[in-house]
């Protein structure tokens, strides 16, 4: 049986980071890499140690999914390790977001990372693991980054829910929980004509907030947070009042 592990967003950010770190962490037969765009995807054959098999797919198109359990049904593999990292987020008030946007970011940063997870730990075995890429915006409400944030509270739910169901077969759910990190979702996310968010209190590297995530995979951990100024955060979320903690942003944020 062919151990492989499994990585959507794989072609940019914190996905293509796990795939790059991978070699540290465990060995596979094959590394399964989802994302849309099919040329980034091919070039993390010249840099992964693995054998690569691509699935230029958008996580949002429900045939997107067949295409995966297909794959799965034909190959019968043994899923080591799977990182839900697709996602995305907008910087908007919620009445002038896209309706297609706030569709998006729900269909993707929820539902197709609960679709993955349901359809790949049937082939999964004692000592597989599953990566959800949450973040600190999880912990409370936040203006302006109302869906983005909101979509981010029910992957960390999710995944530590999903965590206490799974553990009699052996395998282990961690959510991810990144603060502000240097990736390309500020492309799509922060509008350069209309700037909401206008401070970053500090800004992570992604191959930190990776390095960080496998040690506390190792660790059996159910949640990975990695600085401390995210530490802090989620810390002070969990005593000081929401109001409060929103009054707070929306003064940093001039909003």
């Amino acid at each position: 049986m062919k151990n492989i592990a499994v990585i959507t967003g794989a072609s940019s950010g914190i996905g293509k980071q796990f795939a790059l770190l991978l070699e540290e962490y465990d060995q596979y037969d094959e590394l399964w890499v989802i994302a849309r765009n099919q040329e980034n995807l091919q070039l993390l054959s010249t840099v992964v140690p693995f054998p690569i098999k691509t699935f230029a797919l958008d996580l949002t198109k429900a045939e997107s999914f067949d295409v995966y359990r297909r794959e799965l049904e034909q190959e019968k593999p043994n899923i080591k390790l799977l990182v839900n990292a697709s996602g995305f987020g907008i910087f908007e008030s919620t009445e002038n977001t896209k309706m297609e946007d706030a569709e998006g970011m729900i269909d993707l940063n929820c539902k197709a990372l609960v679709k993955m997870s349901m359809l790949s730990i049937p082939y999964m075995s004692k000592g597989s693991k599953i990566v959800e890429i949450a973040s600190i915006a999880a912990f409370q409400p936040v203006p302006y980054i109302n869906i983005y944030g909101a979509s981010k509270a029910f992957v960390l739910s999710f995944s530590r829910a999903l965590n206490q169901e799974v553990k009699e077969k052996g395998i282990h759910v961690m959510a991810v929980c990144p603060y502000w990190t240097k990736t390309q979702f500020f492309d799509r996310a922060a509008d350069k004509n209309n700037n909401i968010i206008k401070k970053y209190v500090v800004m992570y590297e992604p191959e930190k907030i990776v390095r960080q995530a496998f040690k506390d995979l190792n660790k059996g951990k159910d949640k990975s947070i990695y600085g401390m100024v995210a530490k802090g955060q989620a810390a002070l979320c969990k005593i000081l009042p929401h109001s409060l903690i929103m009054k707070v942003w929306m003064r940093q944020q001039d909003l």
